[in-house]
């Protein structure tokens, strides 16, 4: 081969070489370009939602977060709430630099670095994972948020798991365009389901540490940011040994990156969990009954209402917010008096009064007591839902008998605490039977918001409420009503006196209606219609009913807000109609608003989660009568406290300052009423059993003043005891106009005396 030849070999080779290379480059820049479309083609398809679920702009902007809608006091205090997710969002502004800091050495340290996706957290976790040594995720706070609002994956299919994964970074870089930092973080800490009812931060602080985000300690912060690894796992009521190892991981973690010293650390490790468990779910807390009243009510309105979308209210996911008339001090005090008479005083009473009685509680006039009893037995187990279960199980009368006499476990209620015990549901049906129920509802007479309301002992074991729904006679507290015409009618004085004597009344069907006193004193003289009201006096009362009319005072009691159905009869001066403790609140608080009764209202505004105000609320007004009257009545009805059958507020309760009151007690001693006014506050009191043939057996126990009287003296002296609480001590207002009657009795029977000497001489 010539040298030409080679030269030209040489070339050839070179070319060829230089080709190769250049397709080598031109392959490899191919594969990479193509590669890198690929990928973009592969996100813009997961952003399109092509190859799964992907928000909207409008739902990145809006996500959907279920918020609990919350009961607040007057006063601002959280009285419960009505969940599917027991959530109130917070702002970032609101968590305690402990809880930020232990979430940011925890899961995410370069939270504020990254846009959404660490990458160098994911070349940790590639790197652990290919060598075996993985120490930990790499998904950053705004993934796991993402992965909460949308791209929750129920599969083990690891393709499925993987494109998710894909579709995680995606939405975590649109939520980073959308939202700030501190938003993103609040959002993830409001989202996460802590368990045990505490779903998002708020809720977990309350449930597990009885306390608001911004005040958790270090410890505190540590145990809830621990949980966020896995609440199921990290649960401090089932294991708490695990919740201290994580908690201190967590602490350990803060210590590593600075946020903590090595003395707060030493510390803080050696600390229990410091559990102080607060349940939050439908039936715990207070003002249970309250709650179920206003559940009810809401659920209306939300049916009523559209939000701007064009769709209705949830209740238990729209985060409304309800401000409601009632002050949580007073919602407790009144709690208390019920737990403190019904449950150390009266209860043990009449459980001595009973014992070692064959038909206890149950007092029948018939000759046939056991056969009353068991009808009454029956009807009652008709009534549960044990029996509305099995019959709709299709079971036979004797399957379900057989189920209702055979023993189970079950716990029962006890004012001692609550009892596991084992008794056949019919055992426990009777037990029940002997429990005295109350319900006790307290008014500011001059706004008609309801500041109190307890609806019964204890709302997981009787729902039956007592303030609303149930409606008893009202005995003596019935009087003043028809008293009140007397003096806005007849123009009469509580000085006035009348004639002790026991009336024959003439009724429409030919009979003759003769009232009986319980009281004998003064029979057969003349009394003033203060002590005659004082003293409960019934022929006093039936003599002005048959003098004013049945009518008119059925008239008068509907214009003071009473709507149940009153009989226009002779014998409801005594007090047999049935009225509920709300209606009979709402009337009383009449007197002490100056004549014009407001109906009583629980709610002032109802706003939107983000405090817009959806509606407010104001009581409806009627003047039912005068001023004067009104004036005159509640000079009447100090009297019961002063002299008459209320006098045990002064000797035994020590409550001194003006008063007006009725008790009322019905026949058989079944119900025990008292209804008490003050210028700020009128307060009704009911107790009673389920049935009304379970009662005391004697008046001396059965007495409206020993059965519901203490409740409202325990309540009262429990507010003023509070200088918190501006409950006024003094005087009801006098009219603006000089009265027309006296009032002085003394002065009052100077005047009859010399009026009668002036018509004698003119005679």
């Amino acid at each position: 081969m010539s040298e030409q030849e080679i030269i030209e070999s040489k070339e050839e080779k070179i070319i060829k070489k230089k080709n190769s290379n250049f397709k080598w480059v031109l392959l490899m820049w191919s594969v990479f370009v193509g590669g890198i479309a690929v990928l973009l083609l592969f996100f813009m398809l997961i952003s399109q939602g092509k190859l799964g679920v992907m928000p909207t702009f409008a739902e990145l902007e809006n996500p959907f977060i279920s918020q609990a809608s919350v009961i607040i006091s007057e006063e601002g205090k959280d009285l419960g709430s009505y969940f599917i997710e027991n959530r109130k969002d917070i702002d970032f502004r609101d968590l305690n630099p402990n809880i930020v800091n232990a979430l940011l050495a925890t899961e995410d340290i370069r939270f504020f670095e990254h846009s959404g996706i660490d990458f160098r957290a994911l070349a940790r976790v590639t790197i652990g994972v290919l060598s075996g040594n993985n120490k930990g995720g790499g998904s950053t706070i705004t993934q796991q948020l993402a992965k909460q609002l949308y791209t929750k994956v129920r599969t083990r299919d690891r393709k499925k798991v993987v494109l998710e994964k894909f579709n995680e970074w995606v939405i975590a870089v649109k939520l980073e365009k959308s939202y700030s930092k501190e938003e993103i973080m609040a959002m993830y800490l409001n989202k996460y389901d802590f368990l045990n009812n505490a779903d998002g931060i708020y809720s977990a602080s309350k449930v597990y540490f009885s306390t608001i985000p911004d005040s958790l300690s270090l410890t505190q912060s540590a145990v809830l940011v621990g949980m966020l690894q896995n609440s199921s796992l990290y649960n401090p009521l089932r294991r708490p040994e695990l919740v201290v190892n994580r908690r201190n991981t967590v602490l350990s973690q803060m210590k590593k990156y600075g946020f903590i010293d090595q003395p707060t650390y030493d510390s803080a490790v050696i600390q229990d969990l410091g559990l102080e468990i607060t349940r939050l779910g439908h039936v715990e807390g207070h003002a249970t009954y309250l709650r179920e009243y206003l559940r009810k009510y809401m659920k209306r309105w939300c049916a009523e209402h559209q939000k701007p979308d064009g769709t209705y209210y949830n209740l238990y996911q729209d985060g409304l917010r309800i401000y409601t008339t009632i002050d949580s001090r007073l919602q407790s005090y009144a709690e208390e008096a019920v737990a403190e008479h019904l449950g150390l005083d009266l209860q043990p009473a009449f459980d001595r009064h009973w014992k070692g009685h064959t038909n206890a509680p149950f007092v029948f006039e018939s000759n046939y007591p056991k056969r009353e009893i068991a009808k009454l037995m029956n009807s009652a187990k008709k009534r549960t839902d044990r029996y509305r279960r099995l019959k709709k199980q299709g079971l036979s009368a004797d399957s379900i008998d057989l189920s209702f006499n055979t023993p189970v476990e079950m716990t029962i209620f006890n004012w001692e605490g609550d009892i596991d015990t084992i008794l056949t549901p019919m055992d426990s049906i009777r037990y029940y039977k002997s429990i005295l129920q109350t319900g006790v509802m307290s008014i500011d007479p001059h706004t008609g918001g309801v500041k109190a309301y307890v609806g019964g002992l204890d709302y997981r074991y009787f729902k039956y409420d007592h303030v609303t729904q149930a409606k008893r006679q009202v005995g003596s507290t019935f009087k003043p009503f028809v008293y009140t015409l007397a003096m806005q009618e007849g123009k009469m004085s509580p000085c006035s006196k009348m004639a002790n004597v026991q009336p024959i009344i003439p009724l429409p069907d030919g009979t003759f209606w003769k009232p009986r006193n319980s009281n004998t004193k003064f029979e057969g003289h003349k009394v003033t219609l203060k002590w005659a009201l004082a003293n409960s006096i019934n022929w006093i009362s039936a003599q002005l009913i048959d003098k004013y009319n049945p009518s008119a005072v059925v008239k008068m009691v509907r214009k003071m807000g009473v709507t149940s159905p009153i009989p226009a009869v002779h014998a409801i001066a005594l007090g047999t109609p049935d009225i509920s403790l709300y209606e009979m609140v709402g009337a009383m608080s009449t007197f002490a608003n100056k004549g014009v009764h407001l109906k009583p209202i629980f709610i002032t505004h109802i706003e939107d989660k983000n405090g817009n105000t959806l509606e407010s609320f104001l009581p409806e007004a009627n003047e039912a009568m005068s001023e004067e009257t009104a004036y005159l009545m509640l000079s009447l009805m100090k009297g019961v406290v002063e002299s008459g059958t209320s006098v045990r507020l002064r000797y035994k309760y020590g409550l001194t300052n003006p008063i007006a009151g009725k008790t009322g007690t019905t026949q058989n001693q079944s119900d025990g009423w008292f209804m008490g006014l003050t210028p700020d506050l009128v307060t009704g009191v009911w107790v009673g059993c389920e049935d009304r043939s379970a009662h005391f057996r004697s008046i001396y126990y059965g007495q409206g003043a020993n059965m519901a009287l203490p409740i409202w003296a325990l309540y009262m002296k429990k507010v003023y005891a509070d200088s918190q609480i501006n409950i006024s001590q003094g005087d009801f207002e006098k009219p603006s106009k000089p009265l027309s009657v006296e009032i002085d009795c003394e002065k009052y029977d100077k005047e009859q005396r010399k009026q009668e000497f002036e018509d004698d001489d003119d005679f």
